[in-house]
């Protein structure tokens, strides 16, 4: 039982911090905090994608880069490109870590105000710090795994982060419901998305992606994680931008 609790505390506080902290507030801030709830939210982002830790300025660039090349050669990540979605993934991880380390030059259009904490990224980002948090989940299955099947959930726990964007960057290209024409290939994935706390409403997000709520369209399309968000928003720990209004994004095609 601790190995399910820990995975599914992984795979969804790990999940809500790269949709509200990576993706709806480094690459679309779509609401704005304080320097010290951004802060914090690097470090949690840390504790909870553990060895497979993104980088805010990292992830927020390619991101961008996703929505501005969505489906074309300069797409970070898309089925159109890439045979299978390990193919996929291993390409992403070479552009993130180019980026990530600036090794290649990128349009600052891309790159304006995404967060950085330079300290901080350089240790989370470390092979030290990525080995230490395989040690930790290594540590926790042999003293806690009391099956032989549950051992099968250890690769997860070191790829968590890699593996949520997998599902929303290949299946959600393929896969899925069409809210609006957009001009590329991005669906809804599930009809009330369950798994993925609203990152599955993908063409929601293409059409409308500076929009906090990627739900909202239909009366199914929940998303959890606004949910939460207007209740930090009431609790005055962010602040939401437009919060009821479509607004089309400066990176979209």
């Amino acid at each position: 039982m601790e190995i399910i609790i820990l995975v599914l505390v992984l795979w969804y506080v790990g999940l809500f911090f790269q949709t509200f902290f990576l993706h709806r507030y480094a690459a679309h801030q779509t609401f704005t905090m304080s320097n010290f709830v951004e802060k914090t939210c690097f470090i949690l982002t840390w504790i909870f994608q553990g060895s497979s830790y993104l980088s805010a300025y990292g992830y927020g660039v390619m991101h961008r880069m996703h929505h501005a090349y969505a489906d074309t050669a300069k797409d970070p990540h898309s089925p159109k490109y890439d045979k299978n979605p390990f193919a996929m993934m291993w390409r992403t991880k070479n552009v993130y870590q180019n980026i990530n380390k600036k090794r290649i030059a990128v349009d600052e259009k891309f790159t304006k105000n995404v967060p950085q904490w330079k300290r901080f990224d350089a240790f989370a980002s470390s092979m030290t710090s990525r080995i230490l948090w395989a040690v930790v989940y290594i540590t926790f299955f042999y003293f806690f795994a009391d099956a032989w099947w549950q051992w099968l959930f250890l690769p997860l726990t070191f790829l968590m982060a890699p593996i949520h964007g997998m599902i929303i960057n290949w299946f959600a290209h393929v896969y899925g419901s069409v809210n609006f024409k957009v001009a590329d290939t991005s669906k809804n994935l599930f009809a009330f998305d369950f798994l993925m706390m609203g990152e599955g409403y993908h063409n929601n997000h293409h059409k409308h992606s500076n929009r906090a709520n990627f739900g909202g369209v239909k009366t199914v399309d929940i998303d959890v994680t606004y949910i939460i968000m207007k209740l930090l928003h009431t609790c005055k720990i962010i602040q939401i931008k437009n919060t009821n209004t479509f607004v089309k994004s400066d990176f979209n095609n």
